[in-house]
């Protein structure tokens, strides 16, 4: 297979998985939806960005190595899970503290949270660089779709791809949401989709803990 087969394909792969419901999926939905565009399309660069450090280390093996080694691995679904479950429970608690309250009073209430760029950016980079789900997944395309003996150019073209087509999509989800005719009907009925990703990032991460305490467990 050469190298443009080899791209097409990685393109393909990485493309549906993107598309797949998770934690990324939802954080982009959560927050365009309340706090308009140009916070989707900064969680959706963060987001691609943390995709792309994923891809680097997988490359360059640094994500090999900390999977193979235990305690770093270990270290990484802790902070991964903590992280995932303080986004759910932070969610569910702000949905319940203004559940009462006119939607359009919490965005304007809550503003300040994630209108600020640098905000928005760490919150989509830090939800996918802490996701162990996700350095698993690219040690598994790295290492079964880009060969060993790949040209330095060919391997730079797939980590542009990687990022180009994150960063696209996430944009693209973020901008379709914040359309004027969607989101005043989002605007809605944003406290359940607060409440829908709030129990979504709290049983990731809390399912997350839960494996890391039981392999720990059966491991002593």
């Amino acid at each position: 297979m050469n190298e443009v087969s080899i791209l097409i394909t990685l393109a393909t792969v990485h493309f549906i998985a993107l598309m797949s419901p998770g934690p990324d999926f939802a954080l982009v939905v959560q927050n365009a939806t309340r706090f308009g565009r140009q916070t989707g399309i900064y969680i959706a660069l963060g987001l691609s960005l943390g995709i792309l450090t994923h891809a680097i280390f997988s490359v360059t093996g640094v994500s090999y190595i900390v999977h193979q080694h235990p305690t770093l691995f270990a270290l990484l679904k802790g902070a991964g899970g903590s992280y995932l479950l303080y986004l759910g429970l932070g969610a569910l608690f702000v949905t319940w503290k203004h559940w009462r309250v006119p939607s359009a009073s919490i965005v304007a209430d809550n503003a300040m949270m994630l209108a600020n760029k640098r905000l928005a950016f760490c919150r989509g980079f830090m939800t996918n660089l802490l996701n162990p789900k996700a350095l698993v997944f690219f040690i598994s395309l790295m290492s079964s779709l880009v060969p060993v003996g790949m040209s330095t150019v060919g391997k730079s073209a797939a980590l542009i791809i990687i990022w180009g087509l994150s960063f696209t999509w996430f944009a693209m989800l973020a901008w379709l949401l914040t359309r004027p005719a969607m989101q005043s009907g989002l605007r809605r009925i944003s406290r359940y989709i607060d409440m829908l990703c709030g129990v979504v990032f709290t049983l990731l991460g809390a399912t997350i803990l839960y494996q890391l305490v039981m392999i720990n467990f059966v491991m002593t």
